[in-house]
Parts: C-alpha cells; sequence; structure tokens
C-alpha cells in the first residue's frame, strides 16, 4: 500500500484589534501573522489559517459615519487602505520566503461601494491565487458595512481541496453541502464576534457541519480574555484532533490532515441517496 498523504495544517487565534483607521493597530495586526507564519514554518506547517479579523475587525462603532455614540453607515474613507495593503504584501513575501500557504481574511476594498469581508488565499509563492467574500452577512454588515459575496471558492494545495467559509457562514449547513460537491476534502472556516465567549455554540456547529459532510474542518476564532471559545480542527468523525487553549491567549495549533476514506465513502452515499430521493 502507497504511503497516505497527509497535510500538516496549523491554525492560529490571533488577538482582535477594531480600528482600520489606526495605522498602529494594522501594523500591529500584521506583525502578529507573520510571527505566527514563522512559528507555524517551524512546526512544518504546509497551509496556515487564521481567523476572521486576524489583521483587524473593523468596529460598526468605529467605522459609523454617525460618531461612535450612534451606529450608521460605515465610513471606509478613513480606513488606511494604504498601510492595510502594505502589511498584506509583507505577509505574502514572508509566505513565500518560508514556501508555506497561507489564508488571511481580511477587509477588501472595491472600486465603488462597500468593501467585501473577504479571505485571502496566498499560495506558497506568495500569490494571492484566490479570495473568498462572506456571502451569509449579519444584519449589521449587511446593513452598515459590507458587500455580500456570492459564489464558494476552493483552492488544493498538494492533493487536497479545501472550501472557504467566513463569519457567519458556519451558521448554513447548505454552504457545507456545497463544498462536499464540489469535491471539498475540508473547509477553512474563519469566524468572530465581538462577544465571541457568548457563542460556544457555533464550534458546535462547526463539529456539525465536519460529521454531515464528512469533512475535515479548521475552525479559527480569535483569541478572547474571556474564553469560551478556541481555534482547533476537526476530523470527519467531529472529534477535535488539535485546539488552541481556550484561555484567551494568542496562540497556534497543529494538526495532520489525511484523505479518509470515511470522507470517500459518505460522499459516495450522500450522492447515491440524493439521486434516489432526488429522483
Amino acid at each position: 500500500m502507497p504511503e497516505e498523504t497527509t497535510l500538516r495544517l496549523a491554525i492560529v487565534q490571533t488577538a482582535m484589534r477594531h480600528d482600520p483607521t489606526s495605522t498602529a493597530e494594522l501594523r500591529a495586526g500584521g506583525a502578529e501573522i507573520r510571527d505566527f507564519l514563522r512559528q507555524a514554518a517551524a512546526a512544518g506547517a504546509r497551509l496556515v489559517h487564521f481567523t476572521e479579523g486576524a489583521i483587524c475587525f473593523p468596529s460598526k462603532r468605529v467605522m459609523s459615519e454617525l460618531g461612535p455614540d450612534e451606529v450608521g453607515p460605515s465610513d471606509w474613507t478613513r480606513a488606511q487602505w494604504p498601510v492595510l495593503q502594505s502589511e498584506l504584501d509583507q505577509i505574502a513575501g514572508l509566505a513565500a520566503e518560508l514556501g508555506i500557504w497561507a489564508v488571511i481574511p481580511s477587509v477588501h476594498q472595491l472600486p465603488e461601494g462597500r468593501p467585501h469581508n473577504s479571505m485571502y488565499v496566498v499560495s506558497d509563492q506568495g500569490k494571492v491565487v484566490t479570495r473568498y467574500n462572506e456571502r451569509t452577512l449579519s444584519t449589521t454588515k449587511l446593513t452598515w458595512m459590507y458587500t455580500p459575496g456570492t459564489e464558494p471558492v476552493t483552492f488544493d494545495v498538494d492533493g487536497f481541496r479545501f472550501g472557504l467559509a467566513l463569519g457567519l457562514d458556519v451558521l448554513f449547513p447548505e454552504l457545507f453541502t456545497e463544498y462536499d460537491q464540489l469535491g471539498a476534502d475540508g473547509v477553512l472556516v474563519s469566524y468572530a464576534t465581538n462577544r465571541v465567549s457568548r457563542h460556544e455554540h457555533v464550534a458546535v456547529q462547526a463539529r456539525g457541519c465536519a460529521v454531515n459532510n464528512t469533512c475535515w474542518i479548521s475552525f479559527a476564532v480569535p483569541a478572547n480574555p474571556d474564553g469560551g471559545l478556541a481555534s482547533g480542527v476537526v476530523d470527519p468523525r467531529g472529534e477535535w484532533v488539535a485546539q488552541a487553549p481556550a484561555n484567551g491567549s494568542p496562540a497556534i495549533a497543529v494538526a495532520e490532515v489525511h484523505h479518509s476514506d470515511v470522507t470517500q465513502a459518505g460522499r459516495e452515499f450522500r450522492r447515491r441517496t440524493r439521486e434516489r430521493v432526488g429522483s
């Protein structure tokens, strides 16, 4: 029998920063990501997955054009876009230097209108090979902050296919069914909220998506001083195989992802059953 192919995946929970108008905060976020990239490379990781808001998770109150005392339309002209792009460029350059893939959630500026809330996929050559835009925006994000995305996105690394999910996408099982039908071995889920300690149920949702689609789930959340959620990797049977500490500290966890007979058998069963039920 040939040796089973594995991929070492690092998942990171970073500190939260909320002000994209602050050069200092954006610089600090970029520096933290680069530090974790180095740690992941030292641990032998091939792919590194970061949480939503890894560089900055913009606050609706910071961005409100009505001021911090009243939520209103976001004034994105105040964001330090050149600084953010500089940090992303430096991250991509380091990924190339280290020979490692990275998935970096970030706000993505559009020529007109509100930006996307996105996930950049940076290859081991330092190139942005694709970008996913959050589709199932919260009421706040949709009303005041972002332009929603419309399409699923997958990418391949060393024979593994991954889908991408961001924010409240994790609450919509049909998105994971879609990735199952696109042949994804796993889905990288980046999730953040200002009340992360009250959202333990979201990790249950992620585990359920893994079981329902017999796929790997990488679940990345921010470090939170109140504890609660922690980043981790779930196998196709819904079991945690690696987790960062749930003590609010920025941290990294590493897991070995492999092609699972459970994934393929489950996918074939679901395909046959859907064809039968739909016929």
